[in-house]
Order: structure tokens, then C-alpha cells, then sequence
């Protein structure tokens, strides 16, 4: 019974909670123990905080006005008209309000208008205004506008549309961030705000269905980046020499209607994907020219190129869902490896390395074809994390929609082939809970790190005895999880090792952080000053850097005059906070982009006294060309040399010296930096990892 389901869930939630708060207490102060407590009572928010109130042009009297027009454009917005100038007008005020980023053109074909439209078009500075001598239909205007543009890319607008702010930027992005996209369509919404289409589906008999009509643009369902069968050519963009390729929208559908879910499967048959984009975001009045009655007027068309199209493209309908198919994720997804990862929260990539490990993961996934459906068990204040996985492509379900687990997982579970939980305190109340309602997948327990090893650490650097009593229970809690799941993911070999002598039986397979390699950055003479990269919300990190500031920079300052300390991580506690006060000690918090110091400070420091896994602010500073100075415990698992790729020390005195020395020669500096890079890429990249995600995931 969900019921009771509900409630183991909770009971083992609760105690790994509690064993939490006891951990947070030992090695934090009260007042980073509360914050950790506010995130999870915070309620959540239905909405993403994002998107705000629907854009609408003044209905004002027609007077001149300007659009932005340049000469060698990216996208041409082609505009096909036939009378209500006020739509038109509507229309093109939202994009002269709301610019685009893109350089733009745009066209409006007057398929032989006799209303106001002929009076003010020509009026509007920067269009182009392109006037039919006889109505042809919205098939001609659209091929005719597409052989005047000049942009790199065609945007096909509806004339009864209001596209919101960012609307073609985020249309255009698709193209770059996802590989092999050849046609990119927008979120339709109706003037409401209720959802219009989410892309379209084709069943096997040809018919259509707008995915999402008439439910909420929040619901998660919609809200992430997704192959299509097809998109409403109310807003949609398509690279212009794979349209000319095409021969256009196929004039056999003249005048209209169908034209563009036929120019998504040439598209397909071309080689090409067919993506949704939810973040272009356009208001669509549906049917202001012709109307939503097919039994007449140009709509009747619709029912006779139905079938035009189920002939031309029958060997291809064949794969199609069955009509009247109830449309969910799990049906459309229906031909990839779907992957259900369960984490306690978002990923947060420019605050953690685990949160970019997982968040690579993801896209590692992407890549290989799997689709990914992410459950974070809290979002509240954080709901803006999820925004990159969706526009990843990455389903992520968040509250209201999710509900509660145990429920989430009754309704959605037998979709899912592999299940992976994150961290054992996600892992050890849930994995009843997949078995029950996901029998038929394989369940991954990714540990992040191992977080026993890493309190029995802490435990014995503070000498705390409560403490290593939290550790103990927290590896019983690992080693129970990995001995019962079908693999178990660590982050270096070292764990590997570690948890097979105490489970010889476990599978066990070493999945490290994942970084791209960005490149060298500034030279030596060109870089200057010291750097710390952590959050601190993780009490090593703490420790680290107090240990740093107090013991090891004075002496280092001294030597080096002049020489800056910078400290940079969210969620500083007080006595992070007070380094400030200390000579060349610059603390800046949270740096949403880190670049700027990767690529222009010198040398980069892991002053780490205690900890587990690998250390993503190494990985990071390494795969932007940066020298590292670290100890022992911070290059534990990450196949360094030191000397050759790090340099290494464990007490104040020696840190200082290795600071300086590398500080100082140039020649030491580039032979750490080029060897650093070459480690991140052949152990942490995400092309290293890539062998291992087709193991754990695909071959079982």
C-alpha cells in the first residue's frame, strides 16, 4: 500500500536525518546546522521563479517604429501575413520591445493583404517588406520569404504569435548546445498561459496530437529539451541550407497544414534531430487566420493533407505509437535506455564537484543516447538548479508534480532499466522502494564519496569519539547499500580497494570527477596571487583554509610581498569571514564564474587535512593549466606525482616552502601545468569516464 510505503520511507528517512543533524553539529557551528535544517523545510515553490507573468504588447494605436535589421544576420524571422494588421503589428512590437542577443532580419510576406496592413509595414524602419501580387497561401509566402533571407538560420513566426523575452536566443541555443539538431521548436502557450504544445507527436496513422495541449508549462513533463515528432511551424528554426536542401515546405500541401510536420520527418530522414525548446517561449492566439473548423474555409485542407501525408511517409509512420496512445514520458521515450538518478538535492555545479560530476554524468548519458529522468528529494530555494538539466534533456521532476516518492515511484517506476541513488543516506530508505515498484531494473548506488572514511578522518584528526561513533554507523550504512545493489560507483581507486576488501563479492567501479579541459590560460609572467576554490559547506574545506590563512600564509606572505590569498566558496561560515581582516587575505564567497581566477592566478592551493574521494577543486584548477600545491590527503586517488604533476606537503612549514618555490620558478610551473592538463585528460575527462558509463549503464 502507498500508505505504508509512505511511511517506511519516512521512518528511515528520519533516522538517517537524525544521524545527520548529530554529524552537522559535531562539525559545524549551530548556525550552518540551522541553515542545512531551513533548506529542507523551506516549501517549495510550484513554479521555477523563472518565468513570471506572460509579455504582452500595449494595444495602442499604430504609430512608426524601428526593428533591428542587420546586414549579415544569424536568423531570419520570416513573418507570412494575409490581413489582421493588428496581430501583425502585436507581433512584431514584442520583438522590437524584446530584441534579441542574435542579429537579426526580419521579413514579412504579404500574401496579398487588403487591410491596414499595406499602410503600416512599410512604415516600420528595418523591415523587410515583402508584398505577393496574389494570394497563394501560407506555403508560397513561407518558401518566398525563406529565398530572400540572408540568415545563417530560417525562423518561421506566425503573425498571430507574442514571442516572449528570450524566446529566439533560447531557439537558437539549441543548436549549439545539442549536437546534430536540424530543427528547433518553441513552447506554444496559450494567451492564458496554459500550454498549447510541448512539441508534437504522430501516430501511426498520420494523425497529430500537441503534446502537453491545455495543461501547465511547469509541469515537468514539459519543461525539459526533447526529440519531437514534429513542431508547430507557429515558431520553429531551421538551419537555412538544410531547408533549401529540402526543397523547402513541400508545395503538395499548398495552401496549408502539414507543411511542417512533414518538413520534421524530411528532416529526420535527413540525418537530423527534431528538438523542442521550452525556454523559447511563444504565445500563440491558434487558428486567428483560418480558423479551428475543419469541416471548411482553408482549415478543410488539414483533413485532406492528413492523408497526403500518411502516404508519403508510410514506411516511417510504421515505428509510430498507436493513435489515441495515452502520451507519457515513458512512451515517448520509448526507444532509449531510461535512467532514473535520485539525488537529496540539485546539482550545483559552481559550488561542488560532485555537482558537476553528476551533472556530466548526465550529459556523458545524453550523449550515449540514454534519456535521464532526475529526482531531487528537496528543491526548495534551489529551483533555479534545475534549469541546466532541463536545457541538458534532462527530464526533472520537482513538487508539486513529483508528490512523494514512494507514490513517484509507484507510478513511473516500471519504466526505468537502471536506477541510480546517490549517497547512502538517498540510497538505504529508498532501495526498498525501487525493488518493490522497479523490479526490472538494475540499481546503481553512486557513493559521491565515502562519507564513513571520511568522518572516521575527521574523528581522528579532532580526537572526537562521538564522532567516530557517526562514522562507524555511517560505513555500516555504505557497506550495506553496496553489498546488496548491482553496482556500487566510487570516485578514485583507492575506495575502489577499500570497499572490496570488506565486500570481496561487491561490484565496484571507479567513476571519478569529470571536467572538461579547458586549456592552459595566461602564462606564468602573465598570472599572479594564490587561490583556495570550495564550498563551505563541506567541513574540510574549513578546516583547510583556516589551516592555510592562520599557519601557513604568514610565512609565505613574508616571503612573497605582495602576494594575495584568494578564498573563494558559498556559504562561508563566521570564521571564514574573519580571514578577511588578515594581511592579503581577500575572501570573495560565493563567484558564480570562476574562470577569471583559474585562468589569471599562479597557483592554486588544496591545504586539505582530512577528507574522502577525489578532489574536484584539484581536477579544476589542473584542467585550466594551474599548478597545484596539495597534501597528501587532497591527490589521494587522483594518479599524481609529486613533482611531476603536484607538488605535495603535509606540514605548515614544508606547504610554505612548495608555495614559494612554485611561485617562483617558472620553468617548475610550466612542467606542473602542461602535466596537470595531460592527468585531467586522460583520468577526468569526460571522454576518459565514457567506457565506464557504457558498462554501468548499457551492457549491465
Amino acid at each position: 500500500m502507498p500508505f505504508l510505503a509512505d511511511a517506511r520511507f519516512g521512518w528511515a528517512n528520519a533516522r538517517f536525518l537524525l544521524r545527520r543533524l548529530v554529524t552537522s553539529l559535531r562539525e559545524d557551528d549551530l548556525g550552518t546546522t540551522w541553515q542545512r535544517i531551513a533548506r529542507r523545510l523551506y516549501p517549495a515553490k510550484v513554479a521555477l521563479g523563472l518565468r513570471g507573468d506572460l509579455y504582452q504588447p500595449a494595444d495602442t494605436p499604430f504609430a512608426p517604429f524601428a526593428l533591428p535589421r542587420d546586414p549579415e544576420p544569424s536568423a531570419s524571422i520570416i513573418i507570412p501575413v494575409y490581413n489582421q494588421a493588428r496581430h501583425t503589428l502585436a507581433c512584431l512590437r514584442a520583438i522590437a520591445e524584446h530584441s534579441p542577443a542574435a542579429s537579426i532580419e526580419v521579413i514579412v510576406v504579404d500574401d496579398g493583404s487588403n487591410d491596414e496592413t499595406v499602410v503600416w509595414m512599410p512604415q516600420i524602419e528595418g523591415l523587410r517588406y515583402s508584398r505577393r501580387t496574389r494570394n497563394e497561401g501560407f506555403i508560397a509566402a513561407c518558401n518566398g520569404g525563406a529565398a530572400q533571407a540572408h540568415g545563417k538560420y530560417l525562423v518561421f513566426l506566425n503573425n498571430d504569435t507574442v514571442p516572449q523575452p528570450g524566446w529566439l536566443d533560447a531557439l537558437l541555443a539549441t543548436f549549439d548546445l545539442h549536437a546534430n539538431v536540424g530543427l528547433a521548436g518553441a513552447q506554444l502557450l496559450y494567451p492564458d498561459g496554459r500550454l498549447q504544445e510541448a512539441g508534437g507527436v504522430v501516430f501511426s496513422d498520420g494523425s497529430a496530437w500537441n503534446y502537453g495541449r491545455f495543461e501547465s508549462p511547469y509541469d515537468p513533463r514539459f519543461g525539459y529539451v526533447r526529440d519531437a515528432d514534429y513542431c508547430s511551424g507557429a515558431a520553429i528554426a531551421i538551419p537555412r541550407a538544410l531547408f533549401e536542401s529540402l526543397g523547402g515546405f513541400d508545395t503538395r500541401y499548398t495552401p496549408a497544414y502539414y507543411e511542417d510536420t512533414d518538413l520534421a520527418f524530411a528532416v529526420r530522414a535527413a540525418g537530423k534531430r527534431v528538438l523542442y525548446q521550452p525556454e523559447a517561449r511563444v504565445v500563440h492566439k491558434e487558428g486567428t487566420t483560418a480558423g479551428t473548423d475543419t469541416s471548411s474555409g482553408t482549415k478543410a485542407y488539414q483533413a485532406r493533407n492528413a492523408k497526403i501525408f500518411a502516404e508519403k511517409w508510410k514506411r516511417a509512420l510504421a515505428s509510430q505509437l498507436l493513435p489515441d496512445t495515452t502520451l507519457e514520458p515513458a512512451n515517448l521515450h520509448r526507444r532509449q535506455l531510461q535512467v532514473l538518478v535520485v539525488d537529496a538535492l540539485p546539482p550545483q555545479p559552481d559550488r561542488d564537484s560532485g555537482s558537476m560530476r553528476l551533472l556530466n554524468l548526465l550529459r556523458l548519458l545524453h550523449d550515449e543516447g540514454a534519456h535521464a529522468c532526475f529526482l531531487p528529494l528537496h528543491t526548495a530555494g534551489l529551483e533555479s538548479c534545475l534549469l541546466p538539466l532541463q536545457r541538458l534533456g534532462v527530464e526533472t521532476w520537482y513538487k508539486p508534480w513529483a508528490g512523494r516518492v514512494a507514490r513517484f515511484l509507484q507510478r513511473q517506476g516500471a519504466r526505468f532499466d537502471v536506477v541510480m541513488l546517490s549517497r547512502h543516506y538517498v540510497a538505504t530508505p529508498l532501495l526498498p522502494l525501487v525493488r518493490r515498484h522497479a523490479p526490472q531494473a538494475r540499481i546503481v548506488f553512486d557513493t559521491v564519496d565515502l562519507h564513513g572514511l571520511r568522518e572516521q578522518r575527521a574523528a581522528d584528526l579532532g580526537n572526537d569519539a562521538v564522532l567516530r561513533r557517526t562514522a562507524r554507523a555511517t560505513t555500516k550504512a555504505e557497506l550495506a547499500v553496496a553489498a546488496t545493489v548491482d553496482a556500487t560507483v566510487v570516485v578514485s581507486a583507492y575506495e575502489r580497494d577499500w570497499l572490496r576488501e570488506r565486500l570481496p563479492d561487491a561490484r565496484v567501479e571507479v567513476l571519478s570527477n569529470l571536467h572538461e579541459v579547458r586549456g592552459p590560460g595566461l602564462p606564468f609572467a602573465q598570472r599572479h596571487d594564490l587561490v583556495f576554490v570550495g564550498g563551505f559547506r563541506h567541513p574540510p574545506n574549513v578546516d583547510a583554509v583556516l589551516w592555510f590563512a592562520n599557519a601557513v600564509f604568514p610565512p609565505v606572505r613574508s616571503r612573497l610581498p605582495g602576494v594575495r590569498f584568494h578564498c573563494i566558496g558559498g556559504d562561508c561560515p563566521p570564521e571564514i569571514l574573519a580571514l578577511s581582516a588578515l594581511d592579503g587575505v581577500v575572501v570573495h564567497g560565493h563567484v558564480p564564474d570562476i574562470a577569471p581566477y583559474m585562468d589569471g592566478a599562479r597557483v592554486a592551493l588544496a591545504p586539505l587535512r582530512y577528507g574522502a574521494g577525489v578532489k574536484g577543486k584539484v581536477n579544476l584548477s589542473m584542467a585550466h593549466g594551474q599548478p597545484v600545491v596539495a597534501t597528501s590527503c587532497a591527490v589521494e586517488g587522483m594518479h599524481l606525482q609529486d613533482r611531476y604533476d603536484v607538488l605535495v606537503a603535509d606540514d605548515a612549514a614544508g606547504f610554505a616552502d612548495r608555495v614559494v618555490e612554485l611561485y617562483r620558478d617558472e620553468a617548475l610551473w610550466n612542467r606542473l601545468s602542461a602535466n596537470g592538463l595531460d592527468n585531467v585528460r586522460t583520468h577526468f575527462s569526460l571522454e576518459a569516464a565514457r567506457g565506464t558509463v557504457r558498462r554501468l549503464f548499457f551492457e549491465g
